[in-house]
């Protein structure tokens, strides 16, 4: 029990701790942004002082704060006001109607973008959409569509912006592509490597720094709808350090993070990879920062040479010849100087290959405990799940599968699907695992479609990837996005259960996880996220509780029309009437998916 009284007391809730010596509780005590106290209703009201705050959680499925340990937040963020998503949108036909909205409504030089999250899989109509549907609904205003990683439509307006004409040579590793009479078609294929899709997306405007922040924070309240307290960024392409970490340094800077951040750092200049991260590692400090934002090491690119580009759609890449000694040099500065680091690899061609060069360098410098871990691993076998272990390293996986797995059965076959990856097995050979999604391009920044796609082995589309000995039970599977991925931060035992002296992170659910139908797992929401011990989103009984945000700085901005992930409940655009807390008067306004949440934000 807590030696002195709690700031606040949540009660009345069914919360499921994952604290293996206390599996289940009703109510819960907080002081300083941690569990004081876990228990009944009767035992943490009995602990309040005078002065302390007391919630009642209605009866909700109470669970700790999703984590998220391969998430693009940093990147996602500085874009998310300027993007259209099509992520959980059940039609086509709904897909294009938005875009030529937005279009309408888009005013230049910006453009209509569609960045990820999303596969025809979804759709009704099982099919992507064609180059005419998408200039016919955007005219004059450049449209920039990307679909995973393995192509992007720009449509005619977008291709004059960026000079690409019939005389614009290939880029390495891609394809612009040409009809018969080599006239461009619009479409730019990634063959075998998506520097095409981020260059050409770089060409269009940028949001201001003050745009940026605002939009990263309507990011991060995005991630809190859906129960998101904490994330480990992967870095990216076209994520420059320190220059594009400003932003987010600022809000941490003003205790404005509504998600925990630690962050990577990602090397973007090929053949330069050795000297960034010499340069690095006498700039900054693994573990620097506090518990919001702290820098976690190196990756996920590290050498360009290692990188393994899932595209299931084209054949396997092989790696350079010079994958071995760019990774080599890499791999000694960064354990030398005692870096966590992480690696992209898809397949386990590669992964035996960056396994050779970890074990080589371990001879001579020990990894002796340093965390560090393989992202994806979709195709690992058994015997590199081992040297993953004997080598003290984890295994971060992510929902690629559920956006994908059509592509992976078409190209090997249903039989190496089954365990694509081997989920089951990395946890009964010891690996740390932690869940991820690699939002918000190659897949939906939707943690729930996760889950489903973990207990079900199912993709979005419905095709079933695995058997009974590739599935998780649902808390097995909730572990993994919880106290699993704290071990990729190096913060296990701080977070990731509702514990004695651990963070205070928890979310209230739109419905009961462990019992609901599967089906209904991937709609499964946020009615109240704590970070802290403190209230970061609200909707539905506790939306007079949900904090206000700024409003979205563009009036233009598809996020303030349409909103992020799609919500199924309500999947049209409605008016309705809503007072916020924060509000001395009600209005009329139209929200994307029924607005049950705290939307004041969007004016």
């Amino acid at each position: 029990m807590p030696s002195h009284a709690p700031d606040v007391v949540y009660h009345g809730g069914n919360i499921t701790t994952l604290d293996r010596s206390r599996p289940h509780a009703t109510a819960v005590a907080v002081r300083g942004g941690k569990f004081v106290g876990v228990g009944s209703d009767a035992e943490m009201l009995s602990l309040q002082g005078p002065h302390a705050e007391t919630v009642n959680l209605q009866g909700r499925t109470v669970i700790p704060g999703l984590n998220d340990s391969h998430l693009h937040l940093i990147r996602g963020g500085l874009n998310f006001n300027m993007e259209l998503r099509w992520d959980g949108v059940p039609s086509l036909a709904d897909a294009l109607r938005m875009l030529k909205e937005q279009a309408r409504r888009t005013p230049p030089p910006q453009w209509v973008r569609v960045v990820g999250g999303w596969t025809e899989q979804q759709f009704a109509e099982r099919r992507m959409p064609t180059m005419e549907e998408i200039n016919s609904a955007t005219g004059d205003t450049p449209c920039f569509i990307l679909h995973l990683y393995d192509r992007a439509w720009v449509n005619a307006a977008a291709l004059r912006v960026c000079g690409y004409t019939k005389d614009t040579p290939n880029p390495p590793g891609g394809e612009i592509q040409r009809d018969a009479a080599g006239r461009l078609t619009g479409l730019l294929i990634a063959r075998p490597n998506a520097s095409i899709l981020y260059s050409t997306l770089a060409k269009a405007p940028k949001l201001n720094p003050d745009e940026a922040a605002n939009s990263t924070r309507h990011f991060m309240r995005e991630m809190n709808r859906l129960g998101l307290t904490s994330a480990i960024d992967a870095g990216g392409g076209f994520q420059n350090y320190p220059d594009d970490y400003r932003v987010v340094e600022g809000l941490a800077s003003r205790g404005e993070l509504t998600v925990r951040l630690a962050y990577n750092l990602f090397t973007q200049r090929p053949k330069e990879e050795r000297d960034d991260f010499a340069k690095w590692v006498q700039m900054a400090k693994p573990g620097d920062g506090d518990s919001f934002y702290r820098m976690n090491g190196a990756g996920e690119m590290l050498v360009f040479s290692a990188a393994d580009f899932e595209d299931f759609l084209e054949p396997r890449p092989e790696l350079s010849p010079t994958m071995e000694p760019d990774l080599e040099q890499v791999i000694r500065i960064l354990v030398a100087n005692r870096w966590p680091f992480r690696l992209h690899a898809t397949y386990n061609e590669s992964i035996t290959r960056m396994l050779n060069v970890f074990e080589a360098v371990n001879r001579e410098i020990p990894f002796d405990g340093l965390h560090w871990f393989f992202d994806h691993a979709e195709t690992i076998d058994d015997r590199n799940i081992d040297r993953v272990r004997q080598l003290g390293g984890g295994i971060a996986i992510q929902h690629r599968m559920a956006y994908q797995g059509e592509y992976f059965v078409d190209r090997y076959g249903a039989s190496a699907a089954r365990r694509t990856p081997p989920v089951r097995r990395m946890l009964e050979m010891g690996v740390p695992v932690g869940g991820g999604t690699d939002a918000t391009r190659v897949a939906s920044y939707n943690p729930w479609v996760g889950l489903y796609w973990l207990t079900t082995g199912r993709t979005v589309g419905g095709t079933a990837l695995y058997g009974e000995s590739n599935l998780l039970s649902r808390e097995e599977a909730l572990r993994l996005y919880t106290t699993g991925s704290s071990w990729f931060s190096s913060e296990q035992g701080g977070k990731g259960e509702i514990a004695i002296g651990q963070l205070a992170d928890f979310t209230a659910l739109s419905a009961d996880y462990f019992s609901i139908p599967e089906e209904e797992i991937k709609h499964v929401e946020s009615v109240l996220t704590v970070l802290g011990g403190k209230i970061v989103y609200g909707a539905e009984e506790f939306l007079r509780s949900c904090p206000p945000l700024p409003p979205i700085s563009n009036d233009w901005s598809p996020v303030k029309h349409f909103g992020g992930y799609h919500n199924a409940k309500s999947g049209h655009l409605v008016t309705t009437t809503h007072r916020c807390a924060s509000q001395s008067q009600s209005r009329e306004f139209s929200l994307w998916g029924g607005g049950t949440g705290c939307d004041c934000f969007a004016f």
